[in-house]
């Protein structure tokens, strides 16, 4: 072995020292994703006073403008050419005001019947030509179409259910009692709906109804951090969530409020501090578009907006982050991505994760189809490489969808600590130096 002079070894030692403690520096002072900011976010958000953030009501306003107010707090820009943060577009709400039903002659109970219909006045008999087609469903197992022809009408529809689907019935109702949103003015065609017995011969009817359409405006909240590679201005990088939740429901206990404390004020605070922690960095060669949509549980209306807005070809990824408030079936430090077979973004997050304690994992639930049921699937559809980021047990959870989904059921330091790895794992794609291959056309549509 060949024997240094000691001048040499001694440069060499005192290289090597300077150089481990300005690492050591470096990694001290990186900045990391704000404790203080999730959990005050997550607070507020998840907090009686915003009444459930339902996309229609005071609730869900309140808040937009916070979240507006926090993005204007980290001085974000907005989006080319919009005045604010607030992308306030208008949905159509449509509520029957009456609805009177007989059929040979009989009166259909008003708890047995159901009207969707675009049109503020229907009145049909049988004897009118043509009035409405009839469709009468026996005891067998119902066909899954006549659910989209009883909600989407695309003919004036009479349809007589068996009593045998009393049950599905009243899940319908239950659906559109409140009345119901749609992205689009409603058609001009009903269809009324009825459980009753189903007649052996020919059928005579009649049908005189109302309905009120109005148009209600709701809002995404959307700041830009802009890129510092100005070669890579149509290279976007968008972090996603949804701020809407269901608002208020049936008392229980004493308790109206669908709080959506996971669901998904979790993944709204992660949009928030992701937005600060970038902030802080100012290294991003990428534009990064934060978005907090609204209507997700209407039905996407939301991101359905937002992805008319844009050009999907110029947005290279898109993490959609809902429900990360819990530990995920694999253990803290943990969560897993959904249609990560996909594209290859979920390889390439975990990649960069390499050396850390925290592991992404496929979806554990492919008989859920979340891939499909959350806000990434709009740009999916178009070919970005979306995907949710996810920690929810959903098949054992059961403060979904119920006023128990309160900030004190969360584990506030493992969702801190999910954050974190989001924003780590992101830094290629933020940086410009990885792009996850696009989602095809084919793979995208191909719902289980």
């Amino acid at each position: 072995m060949q024997k240094f002079p000691p001048i040499v070894s001694f440069l060499f030692l005192v290289s090597s020292t300077l150089f481990a403690q300005k690492k050591a520096a470096a990694t001290t002072t990186a900045p990391s994703v704000s404790s203080a900011t999730v959990e005050r976010v997550a607070r507020a958000l998840a907090a009686d006073d915003m009444e459930g953030r339902a996309s229609t009501q005071p609730g869900g306003l309140k808040a937009a403008q916070f979240l507006a107010a926090e993005f204007q707090r980290l001085g974000l820009e907005t989006l080319p050419g919009a005045t604010g943060y607030e992308q306030v577009f208008p949905v159509y709400e449509t509520k029957t005001a009456a609805l009177y039903v007989t059929i040979n002659g009989t009166n259909i109970p008003q708890d047995k019947a159901l009207l969707v219909s675009g049109q503020p006045q229907i009145n049909w008999t049988s004897e009118d030509d043509p009035a409405a087609r009839v469709m009468v469903i026996g005891p067998q197992a119902l066909p899954a179409q006549i659910y989209r022809q009883i909600l989407e009408p695309t003919e004036n529809l009479l349809i007589i259910l068996d009593p045998a689907h009393a049950d599905a019935f009243q899940k319908l109702v239950n659906y559109t009692k409140k009345g119901r949103l749609q992205p689009e003015k409603p058609g001009p065609y009903s269809c009324v709906a009825v459980v009753t017995t189903t007649p052996n011969a020919g059928i005579k009817f009649r049908v005189a109804a109302n309905t009120t359409v109005r148009p209600v405006e709701i809002r995404n909240v959307v700041a830009v951090l802009p890129g510092q590679d100005k070669a890579r201005t149509e290279e976007k990088v968008v972090f996603s969530a949804h701020y809407d939740h269901l608002g208020l429901l049936e008392p229980l206990n004493g308790d109206k409020i669908a709080n959506g404390a996971d669901d998904d004020a979790s993944g709204t605070t992660a949009v928030v501090a992701l937005a600060e922690y970038f902030k802080k960095r100012n290294d991003n060669a990428r534009p990064l578009i934060f978005v907090a949509f609204t209507a997700e549980e209407l039905g996407g209306f939301g991101s359905q907006y937002f992805s008319r807005q844009l050009n999907a070809q110029q947005i290279v990824a898109m993490f959609n982050i809902e429900m990360i408030g819990k530990q995920a079936k694999f253990g803290p430090n943990t969560a897993f991505i959904t249609g990560f077979d996909k594209s290859d973004f979920g390889k390439l997050l975990q990649r960069n994760l390499t050396g850390t304690p925290f592991r992404f994992e496929p979806d554990p639930y492919p008989e859920q189809n979340l891939f499909y049921r959350s806000d990434n699937a709009t740009l999916a559809k178009l070919g970005v490489p979306a995907h949710t980021i996810s920690t929810d047990q959903i098949p054992t959870d059961k403060r979904y969808h119920t006023v128990d989904d309160e900030i004190e059921s969360l584990d506030l330091p493992n969702m801190t600590a999910v954050i974190n790895a989001i924003a780590r794992s992101a830094a290629g794609i933020v940086s410009g130096q990885q792009t996850p291959t696009r989602i095809s056309a084919e793979v995208a549509g191909q719902r289980p």
